[in-house]
């Protein structure tokens, strides 16, 4: 699935060191069916060649208002009605100044000024000194550029060039992918919050072991982003899996069934959509040694004894604000065997208006998936595809079925 099929983009670079990410988010913009026009200041010159960015755009660099290749001698005009959205990555603070005064003095901030404001969006990166970032002119320079309708990207903390630590590194070349794809998603789920469950949970036997299951979280991750992406603010509460956390998502670390509904259940009073992916162990035993349980030669096995684990879904779907219309439930049910016989029952027990149904063990740790949808007026299936593409369809099916939302 290329995301940004049909997109063009123009990426601006002005100066500063992390020009050298920009080769690596050329590259990934246009493995994602972009097109890239690159614009370079003079100062971006000195960090990273032009050649360079020719050779991953596949296109001439432009770099000077002047530029006689342009029939017109109008860089500014012709690059500017030809994008999707310019993207200044790196923006330096010099650059945010330029484009807070207005000035038209080189043909990066020209071609910016002369943009089509309505229909050309301009997203900025940051990348400076940590001194740079917090100083008051640059933060009052950055909110007259979002005032002035610029989208002001977020920054990364960490190792500076110069040797110093803190605020002000531009994001990761995967990062600002991620904010490119979700500028261009529709807000579907705009003034939604979204509570997720993710991955499966651990159940301790004594310090060193326990019932777990082989649930990755790839699923509920990739549904969280894409609410994200959706307009949503979204609460991810996930289990003991190792994933990246999707940008702009809060994630909240748990490992039992028990810390997992601890998380849900308050967090449910404030959301609007609850989606349990999560694959959450039925029971968990009884007690935990304090100690390794051993062998001790004898060839007599422990005996453990087990409880079950409460209904994190149940719990949800049976609160006054979900029974009330207040909070829209989907619940995930990873079968074996008999999906759509076991998936409809699941949801008329647990009460839930969209149950969503998986055969566990050819899903669970794959990038693709298969998914059964099985409501009050019947079923449907989205067919096998990557995770991220189900997320998708997934979130604007859930979309189409909150309250003043139609099919």
């Amino acid at each position: 699935m290329k995301e940004l099929a049909g997109k063009h983009i123009v990426l601006g670079l002005s100066g500063g060191v992390a020009c050298y990410k920009s080769a690596e988010l050329c590259r990934a913009l246009i493995k994602e069916g972009a097109t890239v026009q690159v614009v370079m200041t003079e100062a971006a010159a000195q960090f990273i060649t032009p050649v360079t960015m020719q050779a991953l755009s596949n296109r001439p660099v432009y770099g000077s208002q002047w530029d006689a290749r342009e029939a017109n001698n109008m860089p500014h005009i012709n690059l500017s009605r030809e994008a999707d959205a310019i993207l200044i990555a790196p923006c330096s603070a010099d650059f945010v100044a330029r484009l807070a005064q207005g000035r038209a003095d080189e043909l990066l901030s020209l071609l910016c000024l002369a943009r089509p404001q309505e229909r050309v969006p301009l997203l900025l990166a940051p990348a400076m000194n940590r001194e740079m970032w917090a100083h008051p002119a640059t933060q009052r320079n950055l909110a007259q550029v979002a005032q002035d309708g610029a989208t002001v990207l977020a920054v990364g903390n960490g190792d500076q060039a110069c040797g110093e630590t803190g605020d002000g590194r531009m994001l990761e070349p995967a990062e600002l992918l991620e904010e490119v794809i979700a500028f261009f998603t529709p807000k579907l789920l705009a003034g939604q919050k979204v509570l997720v469950t993710a991955g499966p949970t651990f159940e301790s036997i004594d310090p060193v072991r326990g019932i777990t299951n082989h649930s990755s979280g790839k699923m509920g991750f990739a549904i969280a982003r894409a609410a994200r992406e959706a307009g949503a603010e979204v609460t991810l509460v996930a289990g003991p899996v190792h994933l990246p956390t999707p940008r702009g998502v809060q994630r909240i670390n748990v490992r039992s069934a028990q810390e997992m509904l601890a998380a849900a259940e308050p967090r449910a009073q404030q959301a609007t959509v609850f989606i349990a992916t999560a694959a959450v162990a039925d029971w968990r035993p009884a007690t935990q040694a304090d100690q390794k349980i051993k062998k001790d030669g004898s060839g007599q096995t422990p005996v453990l004894g087990f409880v079950e684990n409460p209904d994190i879904l149940a719990t949800v779907a049976q609160s006054p604000r979900a029974r009330a219309g207040s909070l829209f439930c989907v619940g995930f049910a990873a079968e074996s065997h008999d999906l759509l016989a076991h998936a409809s029952a699941k949801r008329e027990r647990k009460g839930v208006p969209l149950l969503v149904g998986n055969i566990g063990p050819a899903t669970f740790g794959q990038d693709d998936n298969a998914l059964l949808l099985v409501d009050a007026t019947g079923h449907r299936e989205l067919p096998r595809a990557s995770k991220r593409t189900l997320a998708r369809q997934l979130v604007a099916e859930i979309a189409t079925r909150l309250p003043g939302r139609h099919a």
